[in-house]
């Protein structure tokens, strides 16, 4: 049988998380030999770091990490991944909507020589904006990762931790775990799986932060609005030369060019499009601006490891 490595980021889920490794309790070991569940605490507000060192207590295989601050899902999972030990890593949500019994439905997937496997919700449990910010992001996401699955992504997947090696040495506050994979692999599946709605708590994955994310991606992994950038700039640019052409076509026949408003239609236009390209530029000059400051993914308070029964604060990023 394989070993398992169950990564959860946890933020304001302290109601969800006993329930969750209950649950996950009856399923690993169904699935693997051996197991654990790494939680990443990423500087909530309530008291979820309480209830991880507790679970830990109870429960061998339990180990924790909290953040020095708010790093986000994403930097909260590499954190995890990072810390993984076993040969496949499971990430899925604290908040009950993944169940653990569809894991042996991505375990069966990734064993047909593919190396990432994501479990598709059957159905949207979100309302018509989420829905559509959320479908927004995805297509940012099938930019980033030039594969045909980003349609189809899911916080609830399951990968080869070797896989990890492709990313090891990477080091920037802005993270993507699904594009990373993509430095790794092609070799990607979805299939339907269920997801539960939502019983304890609220979402913390608001219309603002995906439409932050799906920015994040596009122009911290994507040149794609440089693209696009570059085709507004041409098909502009033709447009200019049509109306110099229909400028100077006038000014044979007549002594003056009415339309005045026009022209100046047309010099707020190629203004308009000038300050669009510079912005999307200026966006990817700030993230090289960032990475060579060195910000590291994410920098651990405590973590808490129940095998060895031990808590020790850390003040270096993990690597």
């Amino acid at each position: 049988m394989r070993s398992i490595s169950v990564v959860i980021p946890v933020y304001n889920g302290a109601l969800s998380l006993p329930e969750l490794v209950r649950q996950l309790e009856q399923v690993l070991p169904t699935l693997a030999e051996q197991y654990e569940i790494i939680f990443v605490e990423d500087d909530g507000k309530d008291n979820s770091w309480e209830v991880i060192r507790q679970l830990a207590r109870e429960y061998p295989w339990v180990r924790g990490f909290k953040h020095m601050r708010n790093f986000g899902q994403h930097n909260a999972l590499l954190c995890g991944i990072r810390q993984a030990r076993y040969e496949v890593i499971v990430t899925m949500d604290d908040d009950l909507q993944h169940p653990p019994e569809e894991i042996q439905k991505l375990l069966e997937r990734l064993d047909e020589n593919v190396d990432v496997v994501y479990g598709t919700p059957q159905r949207e449990q979100h309302g018509f904006l989420r829905d559509m910010a959320s479908q927004v992001t995805k297509i940012a996401l099938q930019s980033a990762m030039g594969v045909d699955v980003a349609r189809n992504v899911s916080a609830f997947r399951v990968f080869r931790a070797r896989l990890r090696d492709a990313f090891a040495n990477y080091q920037s506050p802005y993270v993507s775990i699904d594009v990373l994979l993509t430095w790794g692999t092609t070799r990607f599946a979805a299939i339907p799986v269920r997801h539960d709605p939502r019983r304890l708590g609220v979402s913390n994955y608001t219309l603002r932060k995906l439409i932050v994310h799906a920015l994040n991606m596009m122009t911290g992994f994507s040149t794609l609005p440089l693209q696009i950038a570059s085709v507004l700039g041409f098909a502009l640019t033709v447009f200019g030369l049509i109306v110099l052409i229909y400028v100077g076509g006038r000014l044979l026949f007549e002594a003056s060019v009415p339309g005045f408003p026009f022209l100046a239609s047309v010099i707020a236009i190629f203004s308009g499009a000038q300050l669009f390209a510079l912005g999307i530029i200026g966006e990817y000059l700030a993230r090289m601006h960032v990475r060579i400051q060195g910000r590291p993914t994410s920098v651990v308070r405590e973590n808490i490891e129940a095998s060895t029964e031990s808590e020790t604060a850390e003040r270096e990023p993990i690597a």
